[in-house]
């Protein structure tokens, strides 16, 4: 078997450079632990960023993954399958959505989200193409999703992007009320902001921007790729609000690592697509739907949503001592198991420092630490991370 030297080797070799990644090769996992190559084990507090909701080899997904590939693979959206229909229908029973268009990725799902707005848009008024997305927000990497992410350093190589993109400072209304008008055909935000640095929209500003987007016949597009599928406590973020928007994107946790994405409308939505308007070859397989169906069940039962709602009140808690024990830690914010705790100084160094320790975390924007464990997380895998924390803090 190949060293980790030599598998780290292969790879500087064999990889474009997009990626700055620690030198350890992952190789297995069960639960809320992984394993390297050399046969250490970690704890897992990113779970491939909010993406394992229900762990590492999780073994009802392996079932049913077996089970479905010895039926039926892929068949491309010439054709339906049945747990694409299955999935589409535990979907929309989840929420405000009507309508379900399956793709592969989140950014996929943005890509999608702004095409359907632009289109209803354009049939309105052949100047109403504006988007408006906000400060310090994330959507992805492809062009029409990069256009919408507010940080300069993701945006500015690859221009010029998507045009009439405003960007406005997130939790402010009235900044949003000067941006928002007649020439706007959406309002693309995060219930809760991930990348940016784990932070919560307030009900207020929801609610501000939904009576804006009435107002000037706008579509509100809510990015719940991270922040959705049970991770609050809640299936959808924005069901603590009173705010439901018109489309919704979603992807991460939704067949627990297989690459799966949707984007969510209403009827009234939806009627403006025909075919032809939009399309994906692998989008909504036999395959990765039926491990979707299985995962979003399990995410949309209510003991699975007590538990990630008792388990973000112990990390809150936990880390709210943490800040108090260390003034480097300057807030702790978030909901449910998505926290993030903003740190005094190098936040890489404290990245660095818990992983040499056994615990992996991912920063969020400048100075947070993200915290997303697997949806199964226990009280001891809390006592244990945030012991780590305590003490890469202090070795940082």
């Amino acid at each position: 078997m190949d060293t980790t030297s030599t598998l780290l080797a292969e790879a500087e070799r064999l990889f474009v450079p997009t990626y700055k990644r620690p030198p350890i090769v992952l190789t297995h996992g069960r639960g809320v632990e992984v394993w390297d190559s050399q046969g250490r084990r970690y704890l897992d507090f990113t779970a491939g960023i909010a993406v394992n909701a229900l762990g590492h080899a999780d073994p009802i997904s392996q079932q049913v993954l077996a089970e479905q590939a010895s039926k039926l693979t892929h068949v491309s959206n010439l054709y339906w399958n049945v747990p694409a229909i299955e999935l589409a229908r535990l979907l929309v029973d989840s929420c405000f959505a009507e309508r379900v268009f399956f793709c592969n990725s989140g950014a996929e799902a943005v890509e999608g989200a702004l095409k359907f707005a632009r289109k209803i848009g354009l049939r309105r008024d052949p100047n109403k193409y504006a988007i408006v997305a906000f400060e310090h927000g994330f959507h992805g990497r492809t062009a029409g999703a990069l256009a919408v992410t507010h940080k300069p350093a993701y945006r500015e190589p690859f221009g010029p992007l998507l045009p009439g993109v405003r960007f406005t400072p997130f939790n402010d209304l009235a900044a949003a009320e000067r941006v928002i008008d007649a020439d706007v055909c959406a309002v693309i935000v995060e219930p809760i902001q991930g990348e940016g640095g784990i932070t919560p929209a307030s009900d207020a500003f929801l609610e501000g921007l939904r009576a804006l987007c009435d107002r000037h016949q706008a579509l509100l597009i809510f990015d719940e790729i991270q922040c959705g599928g049970g991770r609050t406590g809640k299936v959808w973020a924005h069901q603590w609000s009173a705010v439901t928007p018109d489309i919704m994107v979603a992807a991460k946790p939704l067949a627990n690592g297989l690459p799966l994405g949707a984007i969510l409308t209403t009827a009234a939505v939806a009627e403006h697509l025909q075919p032809g308007d939009h399309g994906s070859t692998f989008a909504g397989g036999p395959l990765v739907c039926a491990v979707g169906a299985s995962v979003f069940r399990r995410l949309c039962d209510p003991a699975l949503l007590e538990h990630v709602r008792a388990m973000g009140d112990e990390l809150r808690a936990r880390l709210g001592e943490l800040q108090q024990h260390d003034a480097r830690v300057r807030e702790v914010r978030g909901r449910g198991l998505m926290q993030g705790i903003q740190v005094a100084g190098d936040v890489a160094a404290v990245r660095a420092a818990a992983q040499e320790a056994g615990l992996l975390v991912v920063t969020a924007g400048e100075d947070v630490i993200r915290l997303v464990p697997p949806l199964i997380v226990q009280r001891e895998h809390i006592d244990e991370a945030v012991s780590v924390l305590r003490h890469a803090l202090e070795a940082a």
